[in-house]
């Protein structure tokens, strides 16, 4: 059986020719941008249930970004080297970037930029956080005792005072998925797991509103009818001074 030749081209091991292939440096920073891309995703996944991954995760991704800047940004490297179009631009697959926009995605979805600042977390993260952990310490001390009333009494001050900041947090809108997952869970952990009942402040004014638009049109219906009748009353008294006095003139006729 002939084997077929095979030229020197067709083989994988072969290299391009030298102004074609990709230089020592710009290789030295893919792959730092593998081990980074690597290290993210590694942190990303465990972090997904309770979802963590801004405050588990701003590091990797911080490196990550950094990375991505030395290449994307035409940043020059020995001999006044960029690496942007070798290695971002090269292909139609553009795999590089494909990679670092579906975690960029990831960071931007989960609002992380709201819990992260300057490469660290905000402090009205690592206050909520603080809150969070004082109302689960809560709910575990009575939680043992197997006493849920209890738990309802002694817990509501810190519950309370968490649900205080997660609303303060939602109007200057610096949540992260992070506290948003974390609060759901309390709230559930609150209402479904220890049947606690805690009436948000903010529901009493629209009870009241609501209650009084309910007995408005009672309101104006009674009134409405004790006015009718008040008006039939005012109608009805003056017919009868008259037929009372003119009884009195027929008396005095036959007297």
């Amino acid at each position: 059986m002939i084997q077929p030749r095979i030229d020197s081209y067709y083989n994988p091991l072969s290299t391009f020719p030298e102004g074609l292939e990709v230089s020592d440096y710009c290789i030295d920073l893919l792959h730092i941008f593998g081990q980074r891309y690597a290290t993210y995703v590694d942190c990303l996944v465990p972090s997904a249930r309770p979802v963590k991954v801004c405050q588990n995760c701003f590091t990797s991704y911080g490196n990550l970004e950094d990375i991505y800047k030395n290449i994307s940004l035409d940043q020059r490297g020995p001999g006044n080297e960029s690496c942007r179009d070798s290695l971002l631009r090269s292909d139609r697959l553009m795999l590089v970037y494909m990679l670092y926009s579906n975690v960029e995605d990831i960071w931007r979805t989960s609002d992380c930029n709201n819990c992260v600042a300057r490469g660290s977390l905000t402090n009205d993260t690592l206050n909520f956080m603080a809150a969070l952990n004082q109302s689960l310490s809560c709910f575990e001390k009575f939680q043992q005792l197997g006493n849920h009333s209890e738990l309802c009494t002694e817990c509501k001050g810190k519950y309370r005072s968490l649900n205080e900041l997660y609303g303060r947090m939602d109007t200057s809108h610096t949540l992260c998925i992070d506290i948003e997952d974390a609060m759901n869970m309390t709230r559930q952990l609150w209402s479904k797991n220890f049947n606690c009942i805690f009436p948000r402040e903010e529901t009493v004014p629209v009870i009241a509103v609501s209650s009084f638009m309910l007995f408005l049109p009672i309101i104006f219906y009674l009134s409405s009818f004790l006015h009718s009748e008040q008006k039939k009353r005012k109608l009805i008294h003056p017919k009868r001074a008259k037929s009372n006095a003119n009884l009195m003139n027929i008396q005095d006729k036959f007297s």
